[in-house]
């Protein structure tokens, strides 16, 4: 035992809490409930290879160290959605070319038009606004349109005799580029039991990636707004404008790296 104190270094211990520290804070951004107990397992374990190194527990302290070295791995499928959206959100931050605020300006008062009549109407609808992360991978089925967002577009795709009016529009770049798109649900248990497929589609989408998304319900005509998998309800147009433009608007920074 005293043999063993006296090789373990201050480092070794630094070593051990930085890590721990790491898992930590990576279970605290994690919705998931299972996730999390894989993590609170990794914590344990990891508490145990200290313990059993201190103790002299040499069978156990060989099977915690068979079992950490797997770690890695362990993580990595715990934060493989995380892990794709940093390296989504890197790729287009090298290669994007930032809107300008004319363009951003049109196409907010064109959502918040669009959104205002549809509400007023209680036509449900699902309006994508992409950002730095491409929708690519996790956008179905959809509809090519190519055209320059107005509120008249817009509403005219959700009205109900249009063919594509149960999907998603997507708008890249000032411009309205599909429609029609069924998006990924969430798979969050703790999301409430009121809100339709709209509202979950719109929360399964920005949790994967770090797209804004507008939904207006067909059954209250009440307008949200979603990111980051968080949903915020019932806004008027008001709130509305000043969301996206907080959201939108190119930063000094990005438009210094044009």
């Amino acid at each position: 035992m005293g043999a063993i104190l006296e090789s373990f270094r201050w480092t070794d211990l630094l070593d051990m809490v930085l890590v721990a520290l790491l898992i930590h804070r990576a279970s605290s951004l994690l919705r998931n409930a299972l996730a999390l107990r894989l993590l609170l397992a990794l914590n344990a374990l990891l508490l145990l290879a200290v313990i059993s190194r201190l103790f002299g527990l040499a069978t156990l302290q060989w099977l915690l160290n068979s079992l950490l070295g797997s770690a890695v791995v362990i993580v990595v499928v715990i934060f493989h959605t995380d892990i794709r959206r940093a390296i989504l959100t890197f790729g287009r931050v090298l290669s994007s070319t930032p809107q300008q605020s004319s363009d951003v300006a049109e196409v907010i008062d064109a959502i918040g038009a669009a959104a205002a009549s549809l509400a007023a109407r209680n036509i449900g609808s699902l309006i994508v606004l992409e950002r730095q992360m491409g929708l690519g991978p996790f956008i179905e089925v959809g509809t090519e349109i190519d055209a320059k967002v107005t509120s008249e577009l817009l509403t005219s795709i959700f009205l109900p005799y249009s063919p594509i009016h149960d999907g998603a529009v997507i708008i890249k770049r000032g411009k309205l580029t599909l429609a029609g798109c069924f998006l990924p649900l969430t798979r969050n248990p703790g999301i409430s039991k009121n809100l339709g497929t709209r509202h979950r589609a719109a929360i399964g989408l920005t949790e994967l990636v770090d797209a804004v998304v507008v939904v207006v319900s067909e059954e209250t005509g009440a307008i949200s707004v979603v990111t980051g998998g968080r949903i915020t309800r019932d806004i008027d147009l008001a709130e509305l404008r000043k969301f996206l433009g907080r959201s939108l608007e190119p930063s000094p920074e990005r438009a210094g790296h044009a």
